[in-house]
């Protein structure tokens, strides 16, 4: 198991968003701003979905890290700190999954 963490990437990103290397991609998105990360992030769910209906395990795996990737980086534009994620995902799991989604109000 690789000793690699998303909390690894987010300080990537993190670091390379403000780089004034001008081959950057991360700092590029950043640039670009939230609406073109967004449009990233939603081209990478769908390949990311297209790979797991093909079942392509490696494709999956490469669009996977991908989508996380891009992940970050709007959370990142949007200020969003992973960790306040991760604390929303550590609440949700105190509760079966329909608990947790009737106490939301959605079906």
């Amino acid at each position: 198991m690789s000793a690699f963490t998303l909390a690894d990437l987010e300080r990537i990103v993190a670091t390379r968003a403000t780089s004034d290397d001008t081959r950057s991609y991360t700092a590029s998105l950043y640039a670009r701003g939230i609406g073109k990360a967004a449009q990233k992030l939603g081209e990478e769910a769908v390949e990311t979905v297209i790979a797991a209906v093909s079942g392509d395990k490696s494709g999956i795996v490469s669009e996977s890290a991908d989508l996380l990737y891009h992940l970050l980086v709007v959370l990142g534009i949007s200020g969003v700190k992973l960790d306040e994620v991760l604390e929303e995902l550590d609440r949700r799991t105190a509760q079966t999954g329909h608990e947790e989604k009737a106490a939301r109000g959605q079906d």
